[in-house]
């Protein structure tokens, strides 16, 4: 087993956050271009099967649901900000469905990793629901992460790889492009 390489003193601190809001391609590619974002994982959380897989988790059968592991560092970008456009990027007044993609595996969750995530979350979701930000009452779990898998290796980076595929024409690019407006000061610098 390869070892891993050591940490510089001076590397960042990085954390994790992990959230559901649909088809994780959306969601991975809204998340990616983010200052502070060093990955995006696709994978599957919260569910019971050991070992799931696309088709299995798809089936709505393992409780899984299709979700994002974000690698970032809160030196460049917080948690809240994280959340903030998290929320603003998929419908969480929905329950278990993100336009036409229907199930559990496509809920609206926060799955925290620890004490602080939770307490951040759920007071996000009491500020937006006393400020009526949406019209229904808004439906996003929040629960510790658990039973966590990365998705199949074709998932990883799939606008990026596939920006023409249909979905990703169609769904994906508009809802990038849109998340990209709206927090333009979030982004990373261009090169």
């Amino acid at each position: 087993m390869p070892s891993s390489p050591p940490v510089s003193p001076h590397a960042p601190a990085l954390a994790e956050a992990t959230f559901a809001g649909g088809c994780f391609w959306c969601t991975e590619a809204v998340f990616l271009p983010l200052r502070g974002v060093v990955s995006v994982e696709s994978g599957y959380s919260n569910g019971h099967d050991p070992v799931p897989t696309y088709e299995a988790v798809c089936s709505g059968e393992t409780g899984h649901a299709e979700v994002i592991r974000v690698r970032f560092d809160p030196a460049q970008i917080s948690y809240r900000q994280l959340l903030a456009v998290f929320f603003a990027t998929h419908d969480p007044t929905s329950l278990n469905r993100q336009g036409n993609d229907v199930g559990t595996q496509y809920r609206s969750a926060v799955f925290t990793h620890d004490s602080q995530q939770a307490l951040e979350a759920r007071a996000f979701i009491e500020e937006l629901n006393a400020t009526a930000v949406y019209t229904q009452p808004i439906v996003t779990e929040v629960t510790p992460v658990a039973n966590y898998h990365p998705a199949e290796a074709y998932h990883q980076d799939y606008f990026a790889q596939h920006p023409h595929q249909g979905y990703c024409a169609f769904v994906v690019a508009p809802k990038v492009a849109k998340a990209q407006q709206a927090f333009a000061d979030l982004l990373k610098a261009s090169s």
